[in-house]
């Protein structure tokens, strides 16, 4: 005859957040243990990209990790990729050439 096991909380449903798995204990019973939630790799908000070097995991843990942990050692480590700030900073350079330009041409024109 199988043993019957009951969960231990009072959320009575299999969702997401009531995860079990079955665990014998050293006096021959079948008793629940709850899992924990899986941590989500943090991604990119303008790519959508996980983020390299970034550790997942949740708040309670993140507030116990180290700072090397939660972040890279980069301009906006941790919350944008590699590739959002590489074009971040060619946009703010072109946007920069493109102010010299125009501050040329209106030169030109005042010239002639």
């Amino acid at each position: 005859m199988v043993q019957r096991i009951t969960y231990r909380r009072r959320l009575s449903y299999n969702t997401r957040s009531n995860r079990v798995k079955t665990v014998r204990t050293p006096g021959g019973n079948l008793v629940f243990q709850y899992l924990k939630k899986r941590p989500s790799v943090p991604k990119c908000p303008n790519t959508g990209m996980k983020l390299k070097g970034v550790k997942p995991a949740r708040n309670q843990e993140k507030s116990r990790m180290s700072k090397r942990l939660k972040k890279v050692y980069r301009a906006y480590g941790g919350v944008l990729s590699h590739y959002a700030v590489r074009e971040k900073i060619i946009r703010a350079f072109l946007v920069e050439e493109q102010k010299i330009v125009m501050k040329v041409l209106k030169s030109k024109g005042k010239k002639e």
